[in-house]
C-alpha cells in the first residue's frame, strides 16, 4: 500500500481530528503504534501542523467514518482524481565551466564531418550559440589559431546517442544517406564485374 504523501504529518491530523485507533492510523501511515501514541501524548511532532488527507485526497470522509465504526479496519487510501502533471521539457542545457573551453573544439569538429548539420542542431546539442558556430566556421572566432577539432562524445559534451540521432534527423532532411565503408567498398567492385 502506498503511504501518505506526508505520513507524520497526516497522523497528526489523524489523532488530532478523528476517533480513530493508534493501530489503524500507525498502519495508514506507515509508522509505529508507538509512534503514533506518542504524538498523541505531545511527545512527538510538537508544534507540527497537522495535514488534512482528505483535503489532499488521499482518504474520504466515507472511510473515515467506516473504520472509525469498526476498529478491527484498516484504512484504505483513495484513488487519486488528479492526473501526473507531465515530466517537463529539458530546460537550458549547462556546460560546466571546466568543459566551456572544449565547445569550439567540438563545434569545429561537427561542422567538419556533419557539414548537413544545422546551426539550431548544433547548438542544441553542444549548449552554445549560433554566432560562436559562424564565428568557428567563418575562421573569425578569437581563439580560432589554436581550435583542434575533437568529437564531442569524447569531450563529455553530448552522448553518442544525442549526437546520432541528431545526425540522422540531419541526413533525413538533407536527403542524403551514407553507407557504412565497408558497404562502400563493396558497391565499386560490383559495379565494375557487371561492366565486364
Amino acid at each position: 500500500m502506498a503511504l501518505p504523501l506526508m505520513p507524520k504529518a497526516t497522523a497528526v491530523w489523524l489523532v488530532e481530528n478523528t476517533v480513530l485507533t493508534f493501530d489503524q492510523i500507525a498502519t495508514f501511515c506507515g509508522m509505529h503504534k508507538l509512534e503514533v501514541q506518542a504524538i498523541a501524548d505531545d511527545e512527538v511532532a510538537i508544534g507540527m501542523q497537522g495535514m488534512d488527507p482528505i483535503a489532499g485526497g488521499e482518504l474520504t470522509q466515507e472511510e473515515i467514518d467506516r473504520c472509525s465504526a469498526d476498529s478491527t479496519l484498516h484504512l484504505v487510501q483513495a484513488v487519486r482524481k488528479n492526473s501526473v502533471p507531465p515530466p517537463k521539457k529539458k530546460g537550458a542545457r549547462y556546460t560546466p565551466v571546466s568543459k566551456r573551453q572544449d565547445r569550439p573544439d567540438a563545434i569545429s569538429w561537427l561542422l567538419k564531418n556533419y557539414p548537413e548539420l544545422s546551426d539550431a542542431q548544433i547548438s542544441r546539442l553542444i549548449g552554445t550559440t549560433k554566432p560562436t558556430i559562424n564565428s568557428i566556421r567563418d575562421k573569425t572566432h578569437w581563439n580560432s589559431p589554436n581550435i583542434k577539432q575533437q568529437n564531442p562524445v569524447s569531450l563529455g559534451l553530448c552522448s553518442g546517442v544525442d549526437l546520432e540521432k541528431i545526425v540522422a534527423i540531419a541526413r533525413a532532411r538533407a536527403g542524403t544517406v551514407h553507407a557504412a565503408p565497408a558497404e562502400a567498398e563493396a558497391a565499386p567492385q560490383t559495379e565494375s564485374t557487371k561492366s565486364e
